[in-house]
């Protein structure tokens, strides 16, 4: 069967985007740009092919499609800026078999200008063709939320903004048929804005969450119940809350592609959000030294080390960096999470804790880091001896909260 869409680039980008497309009942390509691809379930991918989806291996194969879509992944380059070695490799992939009337779409987080002044130049170079004449070029900000069950692709609306109307109406026409809503923007740039923006925002507030549990805790306040009532205002008001650390594939923008222009506000929350990890390893040494105990020897367990709740994806989990700092000060370190059958920190393996209520029996103490839903914190904080809860997810009173 030959295929509608190819999606380039498997990991958490373009795997969703692939699951939506096959349920949507287009016949999809898959094209891997690396090690750091998804991986699937064996029922997961029994289901995506029987309802058509085809991995694909020879390069080939892209210019048989109707519509491409590079999902590569943008992780930060050594001086904090985005790298687009692999959007560059899977463009120069694409672009040696692109055919005329083609739709290509780019997924992948970049800074604005990137989509005109980037991936249009290396798509026309090496195919010989013309975008917005030839062939379609859009840009779409991924809106993947792993493991939401509220939200999925359909009932997320999608942006789009082409090269040109014809490129934005083409790159329309696909998602819808993947989405209940298309929302169109002015051009490329604003589209490309509109990643930056979301997720610029999503950093800034959790940096502001952060700075105010540290603040409450200093004071002595319930931040948990401030929020509880903040989240009452009906306008003016939408509901963060802090955690350890900020991890996930989402990569904050502090600046905009061009010299000289940081966001500094974005580079502020970054070094606040940074700084958790630290912070929550100075409350446990400070609550070990409240009960008697030095850190120095300390059994401790550490609850969660994915990034996000019931997912086992371990992306710049805070957790890491904890572990280490924790290890630093001479704690012996272990770890439950039923989604990581096992763990390394500084390439040494960390025990993995079997039973979850004797190991928090046993430990000096437990750091709930990320709240999955196997976890019962009602028993867990009547077994562990000491409980400290990034979270806030533990009945009150029950735990130590950040």
């Amino acid at each position: 069967m030959p295929a509608d869409l190819a999606v380039i680039g498997l990991g958490p980008l373009g795997l969703p985007l692939a699951q939506a497309a096959v349920t949507a009942g287009i016949p999809t390509l898959g094209y891997r740009t690396g090690p750091e691809d998804g991986s699937l379930s064996p029922a997961e991918r029994r289901r995506m092919l029987s309802g058509g989806f085809r991995p694909a291996t020879n390069p080939a194969e892209l210019g048989r499609v109707r519509t491409a879509v590079i999902c590569a992944p943008t992780p930060r380059d050594a001086d904090g800026g985005l790298d687009l070695g692999q959007v560059e490799a899977a463009a120069r992939t694409l672009a040696g078999h692109l055919r005329p009337h083609t739709t290509v779409i780019l997924e992948s987080p970049v800074c604005p200008g990137t989509t005109e002044g980037f991936l249009r130049p290396l798509l026309e170079e090496t195919s010989g063709l013309r975008a917005g004449r030839d062939f379609h070029l859009a840009y779409s900000p991924s809106r993947v939320d792993p493991g939401n069950r509220d939200f999925t692709p359909a009932n997320t609306p999608k942006v789009i903004g082409g090269l040109t109307p014809a490129c934005t109406e083409s790159a329309a026409t696909f998602y819808g048929r993947l989405t209940d809503k298309v929302v169109r923007a002015r051009g490329l740039r604003e589209a490309e804005t509109v990643q930056l923006l979301e997720t610029n925002f999503r950093h800034v507030n959790m940096a502001l969450v952060n700075e105010m549990a540290v603040l409450c805790h200093d004071l002595g306040v319930d931040l948990w119940d401030v929020i509880r009532c903040a989240e009452t205002k009906p306008f003016g008001f939408q509901a963060f809350r802090p955690g350890p650390g900020v991890g996930g594939h989402s990569v904050p923008l502090d600046r905009t592609g061009r010299p000289g222009s940081p966001l500094r506000m974005v580079e502020l929350a970054q070094q606040v959000n940074n700084r958790m990890p630290r912070y929550v390893v100075q409350r446990a040494a400070a609550l070990l030294n409240e009960h008697g105990k030095s850190a120095r020897g300390a059994r401790v367990l550490l609850l969660g080390v994915t990034y996000k709740a019931d997912l086992a994806d371990q992306q710049d989990t805070p957790a890491h960096e904890i572990a280490i700092r924790l290890m630093e000060l001479g704690a012996a370190v272990s770890y439950h999470d039923p989604h990581v059958p096992s763990w390394s920190v500084l390439d040494r393996p960390v025990p993995r804790a079997d039973s979850l209520y004797e190991a928090a029996a046993d430990a000096d103490l437990t750091i709930l880091l990320q709240q999955h839903r196997t976890y019962d914190l009602q028993g867990l904080s009547v077994k562990a001896q000491l409980l400290l809860d990034t979270r806030g997810a533990t009945p009150t009173g029950a735990a130590h909260r950040l």
